[in-house]
């Protein structure tokens, strides 16, 4: 039971170190040049593949958080994307454990409905809000680059962090967990 508890907190403190890094590496000024592809948003792809695979790794107030710093450090309207990336995390938590038997293309493909959904409502919000917006191609290709990238989070997450897709003992004591 100790050792249920102590990987638990040790995979939350690796995702906060994860999200910290990607925040930091995405504040870097590696290519100052316009007219480059947009970077695919690899924190969401790294929180959805984590929710979908242990969602007890990754709980909402964590990922509230998380994309709440990353709102106020990126410079984005705080809270929206925040938001609307937990209601999203919250929808592939429900969907988490129908994913344990399905095939990773239903995982991917549940993803990119989760991902391409909170693209598209931030920006109709945004809209609404009349707040001023990239332009609409750079963000379609952002969306196709996080759905892109999403395989290779799951895979570096899977073999370099063993964030693996829960078995039926690992489902029978996640109510042991806290």
């Amino acid at each position: 039971m100790d050792r249920q508890v102590s990987q638990l907190w040790t995979k939350r403190a690796l995702y906060l170190f994860l999200a910290f890094l990607i925040m930091f590496l995405h504040l870097l000024p590696l290519n100052t040049q316009p007219g480059r592809l947009p970077f695919p948003d690899l924190l969401m792809a790294l929180t959805f593949a984590w929710v979908l695979r242990r969602p007890e790794y990754v709980p909402i107030p964590l990922i509230a958080i998380v994309m709440l710093l990353a709102d106020l450090l990126l410079q984005r309207p705080p809270g929206l994307l925040a938001a609307l990336v937990v209601l999203g995390a919250a929808y592939l938590r429900g969907a988490a454990p129908g994913m344990r038997d399905a095939g990773f293309i239903a995982e991917w493909t549940t993803a990119a409905v989760a991902i391409t959904a909170v693209f598209v409502l931030n920006r109709i919000i945004l809209a609404i809000l009349t707040v001023q917006q990239a332009a609409l191609g750079p963000m379609v290709i952002q969306v196709v680059l996080t759905i892109a990238v999403y395989p290779l989070i799951v895979l570096l997450s899977q073999s370099g962090f063993g964030v693996r897709r829960a078995s039926a003992v690992d489902s029978a004591t996640a109510g042991l967990r806290s």
